[in-house]
């Protein structure tokens, strides 16, 4: 598979840790699993083997320290194997409410805490609104 047919996104991935910890969730079904990005597209997450693809699933994200959830479907478009296991890329089908503007509002102020130089709300809101640097 190359490289193209495997990245989807349009928009920025953001690691979903903050010094080695976990920042966001997904909740799917009874599992939850702590995400390896989240994007205002989509997200990825750690598994083990293929999971079924093409169809949607219902599920919850959840954001550290925030009693906030954003719900909605998505489904899998692809799944790389690599030596310390795989990861499901995941792009959302839909988002209940204002899903899209709070996942919006996670990653700004994810960014402004993960900077390692000062940067303004504004230049995080760029960011996160930007195109993939992949």
């Amino acid at each position: 598979m190359d490289r193209e047919s495997v990245e989807k996104r349009g928009r920025q991935r953001f690691l979903a840790t903050r010094r080695g910890e976990v920042c966001f969730w997904v909740l799917v079904g009874d599992q939850k699993l702590a995400l390896n990005d989240l994007s205002p597209e989509g997200f990825a997450y750690p598994s083990s083997t293929p999971p079924p693809s093409g169809r949607s699933f219902e599920f919850v994200l959840q954001r550290r320290g925030v009693p906030d959830e954003i719900r909605g479907q998505a489904q899998v478009v692809n799944y790389l194997q690599g030596p310390d296991g795989g990861q499901a890329g995941c792009r959302f089908v839909k988002l209940e409410g204002d899903g899209a503007e709070r996942i919006e509002d996670w990653l700004i102020a994810h960014v402004l805490a993960n900077a390692t130089v000062r940067i303004t709300e504004k230049d995080a809101r760029a960011i996160v609104a930007g195109g993939s640097l992949i």
